[in-house]
């Protein structure tokens, strides 16, 4: 079997920033929304550094006004990642664009959601489950009415949560309580770090934030210790490379480390973080690792089978997973 007919984990996707253009354009269009600024001429995004990214990504937001938008949405995203491939993804949720961190209105908001997640799920086969996600330059007391939305519709949908936005605000402990009150919700615990930050962010992330799974993570590579601290902690690092180029994190290619983490031993696993901006896929990512590494497909079932080993799912959900890997 040909790699691209793999079935597939991804574990980093942004739910708003997975929307398709043509779909935010057309809600712009049924609200009278003006946000042409963010569409180049060829009805994708605009790509720009990581602060334009920030506002135009906030600016596609300002679209979603309600659970029947995220609805939408939610279809629309999980039919664009079953046509890749995947039967597993996990997703990043803001209550902040979901009511505003009441925790009232944020159950419309799942409500919405995991009813899409399973009509995706009997329709298309791809299993779908939520991380919760507070966001960095908020702040830490913002973080903590996330955190209790988290807490509150943990089970389910609702598996995860984390810690996105702009990471060289704040520390890692600062999120502290947030992470404290997730964790005893039975939440698997995720966060942004060593995208931008050096080694020391990682670290932190992983030591006083107890998280099993680092967005990126890609500066661990220059801290040898680090990097078997995370094989001893049997930390998974949710990488995305094409994501890391786009948004300047890395030079080129060349420059990317994560040939040089996987072959220490850390775990890692592939994903397109937010794809329609970055113009990637799933497959593309695939075509990339082959291209610039040589990722033939022993690695890249090696990836998908980290992914699924790491995925913040039940054991039943895991098991259906690895049979659908195992079977291809």
């Amino acid at each position: 079997m040909s790699w691209r007919a793999l079935p597939k984990v991804e574990l980093h996707l942004h739910l708003e920033g997975a929307a398709p253009p043509a779909f935010i354009k057309g809600l712009a269009r049924e609200k009278s929304i003006d946000i042409s600024r963010i569409f180049d001429d060829r009805g994708g995004y605009v790509r720009g550094d990581f602060d334009w990214f920030l506002k135009a990504y906030d600016a596609a937001c300002t679209v979603l006004r309600g659970p029947e938008d995220y609805r939408r949405l939610m279809a629309a995203v999980l039919e664009q990642s079953a046509g890749q491939g995947v039967v597993h993804t996990e997703l990043f949720l803001s209550p902040d664009f979901c009511g505003g961190g009441d925790l009232s209105a944020w159950r419309d908001y799942v409500d919405a959601m995991a009813d899409a997640a399973e009509t995706a799920e009997r329709d298309l086969g791809i299993t779908a489950r939520g991380i919760v996600t507070c966001l960095r330059h908020l702040g830490p007391e913002a973080a903590k009415p996330i955190a209790r939305c988290a807490a509150e519709t943990a089970g389910g949908f609702v598996t995860g949560f984390g810690l996105a936005g702009d990471e060289m605000m704040h520390r890692p402990g600062d999120f502290g309580w947030a992470f404290d009150c997730a964790r005893e919700a039975g939440l698997g615990l995720t966060a942004h770090a060593g995208e931008w930050g050096g080694p020391d962010m990682v670290r932190e992330t992983v030591d006083l934030l107890g998280c099993s799974r680092i967005g990126h993570g890609i500066n661990a590579v220059g801290d040898h210790a680090l990097c078997d601290h995370l094989i001893e902690k049997g930390v998974t690092l949710e990488v995305c490379p094409v994501s890391n180029l786009v948004l300047g994190a890395v030079r080129d290619w060349k420059s990317h480390p994560i040939e040089i983490l996987r072959d220490r031993g850390v775990r890692v696993t592939v994903s397109t973080d937010d794809p329609p901006w970055f113009g990637t896929s799933m497959s593309h990512e695939y075509d990339m690792l082959e291209r610039h590494f040589g990722w033939e497909e022993e690695r890249l079932r090696r990836a998908n089978d980290v992914a699924a080993g790491a995925a913040f799912c039940d054991e039943d959900t895991r098991a259906q997973i690895l049979k659908k890997l195992e079977a291809a």
